[in-house]
């Protein structure tokens, strides 16, 4: 039984020791090169989250889902995109007009929604009211929920408030690539611990564990398991704070491990309850030792809009 509970741990261990020091480096460097990252897991997740509806008899359109949660993922990093877009064409002599972030937002959702309605209107296979209900859940659900992690990030940059950290609201190169750091610090300590939380909460389990926590949903997770990950999420967030987050006051990292340590759990359970409607283990077995990318993110999907929101609202502003 031992065994059988370990048996992937080697697997797993290698898969983060080649995956761990690829994500903190896209992280930390942040722009373009974050936006891949989360773009390549967003765009997975939503795949296997479709792949799990069919096993349920629904047919998503899951091509045209894929596209516009590309586009979505895009309209949180616009406002780079569209400095760097008005560059280019004002060092050629031309003037352009484009949207606001939020105009380009409302309008990707609003052609999606209308373009699904549409196929589906002549569309003959399925349920048209499940397959438009997954499709665009599918979009909202996950691919703006990642991007709210790539706002979390391009916040530093581009909607710090400098006149609450720096003396005289003058941020110079130092401050500015201060800031930089401070974004990528904010990504890779939400990222680690929500895996401490995960890994504390298992292995509390496995050694601890009596109470059932939600058996019709994760048979193998307990209440004991549960507390053990919200107390490790609290203190992984509290040393975060004292070693690299210093623009965070210690009762908002506190904060912050709570909300890591209540809902990273409660985005796991979501997923877990999709996939045993779908009566599969994993969403995939798109990582070794970890199954699909959903599974690895799922967490972190439902936890990126908590944090985001109460980073760039309460902490800065």
């Amino acid at each position: 039984m031992e065994k059988s509970r370990f048996s992937l741990l080697p697997t797993r261990v290698v898969v983060a020791a080649l995956a761990i020091p690829a994500i903190v480096f896209l992280a930390m460097e942040g722009g373009y090169w974050f936006f891949g990252l989360v773009v390549f897991i967003s765009s997975l997740a939503l795949y296997e989250f479709y792949k799990l509806s069919e096993r349920k008899g629904v047919f998503p359109l899951t091509v045209l889902g894929m596209f516009f949660g590309f586009l979505v993922n895009l309209a949180f990093i616009y406002e780079r995109l569209q400095l760097d877009v008005y560059k280019f064409f004002a060092d050629l002599g031309i003037r352009l007009s484009m949207f606001s972030q939020l105009q380009f937002f409302l309008v990707v959702l609003l052609i999606f929604t209308m373009t699904v309605l549409l196929i589906e209107l002549f569309r003959k296979k399925g349920s048209p009211t499940l397959n438009i209900g997954v499709t665009v859940f599918g979009v909202l659900g996950i691919s703006v929920f990642f991007g709210t992690l790539i706002a979390l990030r391009e916040v530093f940059p581009y909607g710090f408030p400098v006149a609450k950290f720096f003396p005289l609201a003058i941020a110079n190169t130092v401050h500015l690539e201060q800031i930089d750091r401070w974004g990528g610090y904010t990504v890779v300590s939400l990222l680690a611990t929500i895996w401490l939380c995960d890994t504390a909460a298992y292995f509390g389990g496995v050694f601890f564990g009596k109470h059932k926590l939600m058996e019709r949903v994760s048979p193998g997770k307990t209440w004991e398991g549960a507390v053990f990950g919200f107390v490790f999420a609290v203190v992984g967030m509290v040393i975060a704070q004292g070693t690299v987050l210093e623009y965070m006051q210690s009762h908002q990292a506190i904060a912050i491990g709570v909300l890591v340590g209540i809902f990273g759990q409660v985005g796991d359970l979501v997923e877990s309850r999709f996939k045993r409607d779908a009566n599969v283990k994993d969403s995939s077995s798109a990582i070794p030792g970890h199954g699909g990318m959903y599974d690895r993110f799922d967490s972190l999907v439902f936890l990126s809009p908590i944090v985001y929101l109460y980073i760039d609202f309460v902490v800065l502003s």
